[in-house]
């Protein structure tokens, strides 16, 4: 069994700043994309930034320059550095990963349970 569990959300002042994190734990072989995502309240889930397992990244329009994505492929984690947040930031932020399972020969879609993030003043 596959697990994915967010940590680091809360409740910010617009400016401020949160680290989240995205542990996988299981019967993992191999981890290829770890990606974060969100939801608003009455919005559709969109895609925040993504990581590749060689490192490279890629992020939306609307965090370019304020949020930064990391990776640490022996823990099977991922992890996002959030800066210079606005009240439209606010949403429920899930992780994401396409991995395979060990004795597996294909990559599944795994999501974490999600992780509130509010800024308000």
């Amino acid at each position: 069994q596959v697990r994915l569990v967010e940590s680091g959300g809360g409740s910010v002042q617009p400016g401020g700043s949160l680290r989240l994190s995205c542990a996988a734990s299981g019967d993992i072989f191999r981890i290829n994309q770890m990606d974060w995502y969100r939801q608003a309240p009455g919005k559709q889930r969109e895609l925040v930034a993504t990581s590749t397992r060689g490192g490279a990244t890629d992020y939306a329009d609307y965090v370019k320059g304020r949020f930064t994505v990391s990776r640490d492929n022996a823990k099977n984690a991922v992890y996002l550095q959030m800066n210079s947040l606005q009240p439209e930031d606010t949403a429920v932020y899930y992780c994401y990963a396409n991995l395979r399972r060990t004795g597996s020969t294909w990559y599944t879609a795994y999501w974490g349970q999600g992780t509130q993030v509010t800024v308000s003043s």
